[in-house]
């Protein structure tokens, strides 16, 4: 027996490691929860699109994603005669997630509306099977969604002058495009150096107008602008655009607080084309590249604007509820990776269970630890079927049924969106570490690439703003609405109970869960009646 060691020296055993499947295919629940929310029609159309996506996800992307965590981007602030070239480097491989965002239609999905009400809901599922094998492109992916949501509105609203709004529909076009030529990301410039969460009293960048304000226009200074000031946490710093917040300068200088913002819209490099990365930045500097826990695939920069050109897409005052639109899909987002990691954490530990052998037998044929991938998979199914909730109800407000409709779903996405992220994001940082232990010490070594997924984990509940940030977007949401955003949810809860309690009747563990539900929903009641009161 010891010459095995002799020639070896290692033994002869090997770990199997955990291997992913079609990742779809193997999300039962998704799929269940997709034959329950679709029309036979759209669940058509859906499923094999979703099906391609997870072989997708398992194979190709899967090991690119791994070589952009291996890869990630570095900064050339000088070419090698002294030029200031301010360069990202990033690896083929990120650059190559781009190309399958046009292609997957992962933000085209959203805007052409071929399955009305339902396409938030097909988009939402084709995200959450992206997004854990993306690299990190995720984060860009989220940002380029809210600018189209943002420029959509604007563009509709048609309130700038024609020569902006040409602009602006150009930008719109290539955002949603399926075109990888055409396609082109946004970045989402608010958080300056007093912080991301008081952007109406942090912001320091000003707005300097190029010309007189077009008369057609109902925007004051709606057009070119010149930014200056310095964007301390630019999430992609290798977008090809960016929505922003400054300060117009008028005639009696810029105001302070929210009344004095608007929002910009810009190109980062002078020329705009989507391809067009020699050609030199608008204005821009990249000081840094941010050393950050995780998300080290990401470019995140510190960018100082010296005369960045850009065009003020709303009026003086309104840049923060534009800001909003943008920030209420990057937090929808945010929810969609949180669920679509935490399934991927228990994809790998479901695998590396059956493959693991502990005192002769399967380690997934042990008591306890399935007990707790049990618990993860409530968890994460909890997760999917809240995300889904909120692309559907996004949905409805993009293609409602009727004016009630649309109001009502309005109401529930104001307070379900900020609840969405903040409790999606504490439950993926809680599923990752679990999921970790659950490898034992193979969970806790870099070189098996599990750890990434904690570290990466860990920003879901800072991003797009912390729990606590989010708890307050939705007490707002309740007091605005003089309680009825709250109300409105627990009848939808409500209704929802009732099926469950019709379905699973006779399930004594379904009926406790419930009854511990009708009491949590009865407090919110009150609460809400205690604001209506008010």
């Amino acid at each position: 027996m010891a010459e095995k060691y002799r020639a070896a020296r290692t033994g002869d055993f090997v770990q199997a490691r955990p291997e992913l499947e079609n990742t779809f295919l193997e999300d039962h629940a998704l799929q269940s929860m997709l034959r329950r929310l679709l029309p036979p029609a759209v669940s058509g159309v859906a499923e094999p699109a979703l099906r391609r996506l997870g072989a997708r996800c398992a194979g190709e992307l899967a090991a690119a994603a791994l070589q952009c965590e291996q890869q990630p981007p570095e900064l050339e602030c000088y070419d090698g005669w002294g030029d200031r070239v301010d360069r990202v480097r990033t690896s083929e491989a990120w650059r190559g997630m781009k190309r399958v965002c046009a292609e997957e239609g992962l933000i085209s999905t959203g805007y052409k509306r071929e399955h009305g009400e339902f396409s938030r809901v097909f988009q939402a599922s084709k995200l959450m099977l992206f997004a854990p094998s993306s690299g990190l492109y995720s984060c860009p992916l989220a940002m380029t969604d809210g600018a189209a949501k943002v420029l959509e509105g604007v563009v509709r609203k048609a309130a700038l002058p024609e020569a902006a709004l040409s602009e602006l529909r150009r930008a719109l076009e290539r955002l949603t495009s399926e075109d990888p030529a055409l396609f082109t990301t946004s970045g989402q410039w608010m958080t300056e150096r007093r912080g991301g969460s008081d952007v109406a009293n942090g912001t320091d960048t000003y707005a300097v107008p190029e010309d007189a304000p077009s008369a057609s226009s109902s925007v004051e200074s709606a057009t070119s602008h010149c930014l200056f000031g310095y964007k301390w946490f630019t999430s992609a710093t290798d977008a090809d655009m960016a929505i922003t917040l400054a300060r117009p300068e008028g005639k009696d200088g810029p105001s302070g607080g929210n009344q004095g913002l608007a929002a910009f819209f810009l190109w980062t490099r002078e020329q705009a084309s989507p391809n067009s990365g020699s050609a030199r930045l608008n204005g821009i500097t990249v000081e840094k590249l941010k050393k950050k826990l995780g998300t080290r695939q990401l470019p995140t920069g510190e960018l100082l604007l010296d005369g960045a050109r850009a065009t003020q897409i709303c009026e003086v005052g309104q840049g923060i509820p534009q800001i909003m639109v943008l920030a209420n899909i990057t937090r929808m987002h945010n929810a969609i990776t949180c669920a679509g990691g935490m399934r991927r954490m228990l994809q790998l530990c479901r695998d590396y269970a059956c493959r693991r052998l502990v005192a002769g037998r399967p380690l997934i044929e042990d008591a306890l630890h399935l007990h707790t991938l049990a618990g993860l998979e409530v968890e994460t199914r909890g997760a999917t079927a809240l995300v889904l909730e909120v692309a559907f109800l996004l949905g409805r407000t993009e293609v409602p049924r009727d004016a009630e409709d649309a109001t009502r779903a309005a109401s529930l996405l104001r307070i379900l969106t900020p609840l969405a992220k903040l409790l999606t994001g504490k439950m993926a940082v809680h599923v990752a570490s679990e999921g970790l232990e659950a490898f034992g010490g193979a969970g806790y070594l870099e070189d098996t690439g599990l750890p990434a997924m904690l570290r990466d984990a860990q920003v879901l509940p800072i991003w797009e703003g912390t729990t606590n940030v989010n708890a307050l977007d939705v007490f707002r949401s309740v007091q605005r609405s003089g309680g009825e955003a709250l109300r409105t949810l627990c009848e939808e809860a409500k209704m929802k109970l009732a099926q469950v309690h019709a379905a699973a009747a006779a399930d004594n563990d379904v009926r406790m869960a419930a009854s511990r539900i009708s009491g949590a929903l009865a407090a919110c009641e009150d609460f809400a009646a205690a604001q209506l009161g008010s």
